[in-house]
């Protein structure tokens, strides 16, 4: 899509293109391979399970933050149901995923990990998980000094007018990623009818 001219110290072209790769989501469990001997298809079926029993989550609606180092769209206020979705995500589907590789674990740890973070990369293959998921919708990739206030700004006058009292979430999703670098692809979506 086309890019909103906002007067920025850098064009929005370049703080949004990390993020336009994995297109406009809300991460619940954290990307991964198939582990060996998994099956896409169990995979499809575990997914399809997890949602028939899990009932639509609500929350408190999105507003601008970069509380995590980078601009998102973030619950305003407490999200349980959220956590809750993210949480049975994360054990649910934990047995199709492959381990992190060493390279990874490395990338990880760059940024600094408490030892809950640690346990949960080692467990879990990533770190902000459990009690330390925040769900958010990515916009922009790292802020450079004093791009966060103006950020916030230029994204409250563009997307106040878009955002609902309360966040729905009706239905979750199974991206794959074909590589290359290119975008991620919607593979299939589950109601949560629970």
């Amino acid at each position: 899509m086309a890019q909103p001219d906002v007067a920025l110290s850098r064009p929005l072209d370049q703080i949004t293109r990390t993020p336009r790769r994995y297109s406009f989501h809300g991460t619940l469990k954290p990307p991964f391979r198939l582990a060996a001997g998994a099956d896409a298809a169990a995979l499809d079926q575990a997914t399809r399970e997890l949602a028939a029993r899990t009932p639509p989550a609500t929350a408190p609606g999105l507003a601008p933050s970069t509380r995590l180092g980078f601009l998102a769209l973030m619950p305003a206020g407490p999200a349980p149901a959220l956590d809750a979705l993210a949480a049975a995500c994360t054990r649910d589907l934990d047995r199709y995923g492959a381990p992190p590789d060493a390279l990874e674990l490395a990338q990880r740890r760059t940024r600094g990990l408490t030892s809950r973070q640690e346990h949960n990369l080692t467990r879990w293959g990533y770190p902000y998980v459990l009690d330390d998921f925040r769900f958010h919708l990515t916009l922009g990739g790292d802020l450079r000094p004093g791009e966060a206030e103006p950020l916030i700004e230029a994204v409250t006058a563009l997307a106040a007018p878009h955002l609902a009292p309360v966040l729905h979430l009706d239905d979750i999703c199974l991206f794959g990623d074909p590589g290359a670098g290119d975008a991620f692809r919607l593979l299939r979506r589950y109601p949560l009818t629970g």
